[in-house]
């Protein structure tokens, strides 16, 4: 049906341009489908127009890429460096704003013809992906980001499976848009500095004798080689990523510090959450947070973690680390890479493939390993995230709500899993459950 229907559109545009043809009744004014087509073959048979086409190719892809890279690397720069952005906003404003005959015309004069529809297609490529590769990264889970920074995860591991996949959608809206523009920009651009050897030229020449079913042809061929080059783009495009590169992780080795929390204080938009809370957490000690809902259980883990900073108070540590001891997290929300499969979640911070698997056979079944997270269930998802965090190198492990969605079995499992790769590691570990660790205490608040 659908092949139908665009079938009927496409003759009924066909009918539309020869009955204007035929009104019109002026091959000088306008070209119908049948001279265009004449004009196309006449063409086609001529090995100059092969040439033409790949040269023209050849100066709009370099524009093309051009404007890729270089919005690519000022959006990355953009986004680590504020200043840099507010610096590039008004050169992208210009660029936007300024006619491309003029940039054209300057080019010309400092340039010369050879290198205009490079440059050309490069200018009006450039704002385009700067602009949506810098939302794309802005767009970026803010609790995903927290995740990685807790976990240590690198920074080629954090670029490639959560920088990535923010970026795709507004990769794909600035193609959409910027390869169009560089063809269109790019043969204007000929047309204005007449190289050798282009499609701009023979739009040139057409113009000067009143050729318009070569106008009408040579415009064809651009409409179809921008149309192939989007394909081309797109299609590079979802091989990157698609692509899923080796992680890498830091394996790193200290003593276990004794934790001394004294007389923190903690309050949110003037409501207290934590008030003169003192603890010491022994090394190698499991510790269970078992207070009701809204007692701050999450925020002194948060605290123990550095991701928040107490009003009053202090957090102190035995031997004391260089900045904080090496933490391994568990949130409250899972905060999986969605579009990853359970193994390559957990490879993300310990770059052992193998390893990952084995411990996530443990505790989810084996067709479940390489889907990706988000086809998994809510329990399924837990455990995940799980074992990343029990995976993941560290001095403190602190577990928000671990049995969140699991049932009896599974929760059991988990349990088991724990205790076995505790490590010597403290654990702290916020729950609602009545659970016995061979080695652990109870702490109220």
């Amino acid at each position: 049906m659908f092949r139908k229907r665009r079938l009927f559109i496409i003759l009924f545009w066909l009918i539309l341009w020869q009955l204007i043809d035929l009104l019109c009744d002026q091959s000088i004014l306008f070209a119908g489908p049948w001279e265009t087509c004449v004009a196309l073959v006449r063409h086609l048979t001529d090995p100059a127009f092969w040439q033409t086409v790949l040269l023209s190719c050849g100066r709009i892809y370099a524009g093309l890429a051009g404007g890729i890279l270089f919005g690519i690397f000022l959006a990355v720069g953009s986004y680590r460096y504020p200043l840099l952005e507010e610096m590039i906003k008004p050169l992208m404003s210009l660029i936007k704003a300024v006619p491309v005959a003029s940039f054209a015309v300057l080019l010309l004069i400092w340039w010369g013809a050879g290198y205009l529809s490079a440059a050309i297609s490069m200018l009006v490529v450039l704002p385009h992906v700067y602009v949506n590769v810098l939302q794309g990264l802005k767009s970026t889970d803010e609790k995903m980001l927290e995740m990685a920074r807790v976990l240590r995860m690198s920074a080629w591991n954090q670029s490639f499976y959560i920088y990535r996949p923010a970026v795709r959608p507004f990769w794909n809206s600035a193609i959409s848009v910027a390869v169009g523009m560089a063809w269109k920009s790019g043969v204007a651009a000929e047309i204005i500095g007449l190289p050798d050897a282009s499609i701009g030229e023979g739009l040139y020449m057409a113009k000067i004798y009143l050729q318009t079913a070569d106008v009408f042809a040579w415009t064809g061929v651009t409409i179809l080689m921008s149309m192939l080059t989007e394909k081309l783009v797109r299609w590079l495009g979802d091989m990157f990523f698609k692509w899923q590169p080796p992680c890498f992780a830091k394996q790193t080795q200290a003593s276990i510090p004794c934790i001394y929390v004294q007389n923190v204080e903690k309050s949110y938009n003037g409501s207290e959450v934590i008030q003169d809370w003192n603890a010491v957490y022994e090394p190698g000690e499991v510790y269970f947070y078992r207070t009701p809902s809204g007692s701050g259980k999450t925020t002194k883990l948060r605290i123990l973690a550095g991701l928040e900073k107490p009003e009053e108070g202090k957090i102190r540590f035995d031997p004391a680390p260089i900045e904080m001891p090496l933490v391994s997290m568990l949130f409250q929300e899972d905060r999986l890479c969605e579009a990853y499969s359970a193994v390559k979640n957990v490879e993300l911070v310990t770059a052992d493939a193998k390893a990952a698997r084995q411990h996530l056979a443990r505790l989810l079944p084996e067709e479940a390993l390489d889907k990706p997270c988000c086809q998994l269930s809510g329990g399924m998802r837990r455990r995940v995230a799980l074992v990343r965090a029990m995976m993941t190198p560290s001095q403190l492990c602190l577990l928000d709500e671990p049995f969140t969605g699991l049932d009896n079995d599974s929760r059991q499992l988990a349990v088991q899993y724990m205790e076995e790769e505790c490590g010597g590691r403290t654990m702290i570990i916020a729950c609602h459950n009545d659970l016995t660790f061979a080695k652990s205490m109870w702490v109220e608040g």
